[in-house]
């Protein structure tokens, strides 16, 4: 299990989708207190910006936040129509959900028992959480003022489809809040692919020492967390997926061998 976790982005992508559900269904299975609601890296700023201000509950997740916050402060979210596709645990849906006051915020992941998870313990005015395939998203055309992405699409078997659904969903003039890992020698292929689909980039930026600072400021609270819930024969392939020190997960963002990149893509008005 481990050498597939630290395989997982060479793997083909057909194999991928299948192997994410198998892994929330295991997080699902062995973490039953919801100790964990997100499974992104994290984001810490690097230059002494100023600290995002969060509320008691949410302080332990500080990093986890930063990211989602980090995505999407660059555009305007009060009273929008959002939508997030690879929502997985929830936590980042609720927290922009608390924080930013959409209009509403629908959240879609394809593991019906990560759906049932999150309508379970996300209880928030606006907040939906529905099942749904990123490829094809059940909504019509036009629907949404943005659609945000974080650290999911990685695992999508066709991301020409995926990037060209997203644009089909989106108003006129909505934004593509998007970031993942990419492998270093993948980078130029999805800039070239997110070009296709016709959306205008506004913003890029490779945040992997952002991501690497908040793994360091992170270690011990991930480590803690997966030494509490997960049976020992799976530790070692947990600490490896969240990217703790040691890891070779952890050395690939710091050696550059994967690289973690944030983007800001709108329809614009003569857009197909």
């Amino acid at each position: 299990m481990q050498k597939i976790v630290e395989k997982y982005c060479e793997l083909p992508r057909v194999v991928r989708r299948p192997l994410w559900q198998l892994w929330h269904n295991l997080m699902i299975r062995f973490d039953k207190d919801k100790a964990a609601t997100f499974m992104n890296y994290g984001y810490a700023s690097l230059n002494g910006e100023k600290q995002l201000v969060l509320l008691d509950r949410d302080e332990s997740d500080r990093y986890c936040i930063q990211l989602y916050d980090h995505v999407v402060n660059k555009v305007e979210l009060k009273d929008k129509k959002v939508l997030e596709i690879g929502s997985g645990r929830g936590g980042g849906a609720s927290y922009i959900t608390r924080y930013y006051n959409p209009e509403s915020y629908t959240a879609l992941d394809i593991s019906k028992q990560v759906i049932d998870f999150c309508n379970k313990h996300h209880n928030v005015n606006g907040l939906s959480f529905i099942k749904g395939f990123a490829e094809k998203p059940p909504f019509d055309d036009n629907t949404f003022d943005a659609v945000v992405n974080v650290e999911s699409a990685r695992c999508y078997k066709n991301l020409d489809v995926f990037f060209n659904e997203v644009k089909r969903v989106l108003k006129k003039d909505g934004y593509f809040l998007f970031a993942d890992m990419i492998r270093h020698n993948e980078v130029d292929t999805i800039k070239a692919q997110l070009s296709k689909c016709g959306l205008e980039l506004i913003s890029q930026e490779n945040i992997s020492k952002n991501v690497v600072k908040a793994l360091d400021y992170d270690h011990i609270r991930r480590e803690n967390l997966i030494n509490d819930q997960i049976p020992g024969f799976l530790n070692k392939a947990f600490l490896q997926f969240a990217g703790t020190k040691g890891t070779e997960r952890y050395e690939s963002f710091a050696n550059g061998k994967m690289e973690y990149w944030s983007f800001v893509l709108q329809k614009k008005v003569n857009g197909q």
